[in-house]
């Protein structure tokens, strides 16, 4: 593979204008270690995908550094960096010097002006004006590199939230991608810092990570976080504490400590060597809720977003057809709701995942196909407005969504089945998009070719019925993303789904699984 060394502003320019593929790119400070590999590694997993190449920063930033730290002595080998960054796959490695990036010097450029409700928190807190230095500089860095996507670890998540925010603010057209913190065998992040600890110091700094996993596991005890045990345990481990805090990890505001998603983060000094780490402390495993009216192609997105993410699938719809199935099957006229309800005593209903579509049983009949034909369709909006039948299936959804790990879909999951969960989609498309989309699901599955009019009409019929039943309607829950679907196709759909779950749920909660 060829390898590109750049220096100078031209020679990035030349390179960049050479490239027909998208390009990855991982801002560093140099000191390339196992951390930044996995960067590139995962960039590289991109490439793959997106057919794109793999660009790497190195750039101590002297804006970035206060009056009393290390910019001078900063780790600094742009021969290992080259070997490094070669070895883990990227294409090139540019290597600007402060007066490229600041011409005249750093205090001769406009600067940026980081919100303070993002840095009064946190390293914000201790390192006056560090992530304004962060935000001048990474700007500088992609007006001139231009990428197509940045890679990001999430180690320094603060650091990752502010510039997620600062390009989403800037309306660039740069996707931010963030890696999980990566950790040595012993447990401490790899951060080029390390190198400063002597081996006695690199023993006693494992006392963070230590602390931080007891507060994990005692969390998902049901245990109240105490910052002042925490603190005092990393104190009579000889390390001095810098801050010690609990936060909202998407605002980075102050949060209690029975939240259901929290961060815990810590800043200590070793020695004189300074290391940061952090816990994302959640009740349960994430979970992603998507409603929306019929036939806007709920179940294939979801099922389809639910094996890229490696999330189980709920499909609630299937659950409400069955019961549908039942009642037509015992010959129960679905306006009885009285027998309706009694039919449901002693209810079985079974979801089995398997290699195609899940396998559907209700009361030991496998109903899988069944329940997708037109009559058993017709009437399951009005079996679903049935108090009795979505206490019933409601109970149950729930049941199984106690430990997260899940993506559901159906009318009402995020408002009355997952009201907390992480991410809520409200997926819609035109009654007219929705009806022809539905003709060629009757087509494949054998059904005669319906009239295109007709079933825009019903499609309009059910959802009045959906929107207007008295009993959980059909509504897009306040802080869910609605997302049109006309002229998208389901890879498309599920792409954004995968970009809105990674803005709301950090790569170390629920890693990507690999392809």
């Amino acid at each position: 593979m060829d390898f590109s060394l750049l220096k100078t502003e031209a020679e990035l320019k030349a390179w960049r204008d050479q490239q027909r593929s998208e390009v990855g790119f991982v801002p560093t400070m140099g000191g390339l270690h196992h951390g930044h590999c996995e960067l590139i590694k995962a960039a590289q997993r991109s490439n793959l995908k997106k057919k794109s190449v793999v660009l790497v920063s190195v750039f101590v930033n002297p804006l970035q550094f206060g009056p009393e730290e290390d910019f001078k002595s900063y780790p600094r080998n742009l021969q290992n960096d080259i070997d490094v960054a070669n070895r883990a796959g990227a294409n090139a490695i540019w290597a600007p010097s402060i007066n490229q990036i600041f011409p005249g010097g750093a205090d001769s450029n406009f600067q940026i002006k980081v919100p303070a409700r993002l840095q009064t928190q946190l390293c914000g807190s201790t390192r006056k004006g560090h992530f304004d230095g962060v935000a001048t500089v990474i700007v500088q860095l992609l007006k001139n590199v231009k990428p197509n996507f940045l890679v990001l670890g999430e180690k320094d998540w603060q650091q990752y939230v502010i510039v997620k925010e600062l390009i989403k603010t800037l309306g660039l057209p740069i996707q931010v991608h963030g890696i999980k913190t990566i950790r040595d065998t012993d447990g401490l992040p790899f951060s080029s810092r390390n190198e400063y600890l002597s081996e006695s110091e690199r023993a006693q700094s494992l006392a963070l990570p230590r602390e931080l996993l007891k507060a994990t596991k005692s969390f998902k005890q049901g245990q109240v976080i105490d910052l002042k045990k925490i603190r005092s345990s990393l104190e009579k481990d000889g390390l001095n504490v810098e801050y010690l805090e609990l936060v909202d990890p998407l605002n980075l505001q102050p949060t209690k400590s029975d939240q259901h998603f929290s961060l815990l983060a810590a800043s200590v000094r070793c020695g004189k060597t300074r290391l940061i780490d952090h816990t994302f402390l959640m009740t349960r495993k994430p979970i992603v809720a998507i409603d929306g009216p019929a036939g806007a192609g709920k179940s294939t997105v979801t099922k389809g977003f639910a094996k890229r993410l490696g999330l189980l699938y709920l499909d609630t719809g299937a659950m409400y057809r069955a019961v549908a199935w039942l009642i037509q099957e015992k010959g129960i006229d679905p306006q009885d709701h009285k027998t309706v309800k009694q039919a449901l005593e002693n209810l079985k209903l079974e979801l089995e995942p398997t290699n195609k579509a899940d396998k559907v049983l209700i009361n030991g009949h496998v109903v899988t196909d069944a329940i997708r034909s037109p009559k058993v369709t017709s009437i399951v909006s009005l079996i679903a407005a049935q108090s009795a039948v979505r206490e019933a299936l409601t109970t149950q959804q729930k049941e199984i969504g106690k430990y997260g790990g899940i993506v559901a879909e159906g009318r009402d999951i995020g408002t009355a089945v997952f009201p907390d969960a992480e991410l809520k989609i409200f997926l819609t498309a035109s009654p007219a998009e929705r009806a022809r989309r539905r003709m060629i699901d009757l087509q494949k599955q054998g059904f005669l070719k319906p009239d295109l009019d007709t079933l825009t009409k019903e499609i309009k019929e059910r959802d009045y019925m959906d929107k207007s039943r008295s009993i959980s309607p059909l509504v897009k829950a306040k802080d869910a993303e609605e997302l049109e679907t006309d002229g998208m196709n389901i890879e498309q759909v599920i792409e954004l789904i995968e970009k809105l779950f990674r803005s709301k749920v950090p790569e170390e909660v629920w890693p990507t699984p690999l392809n």
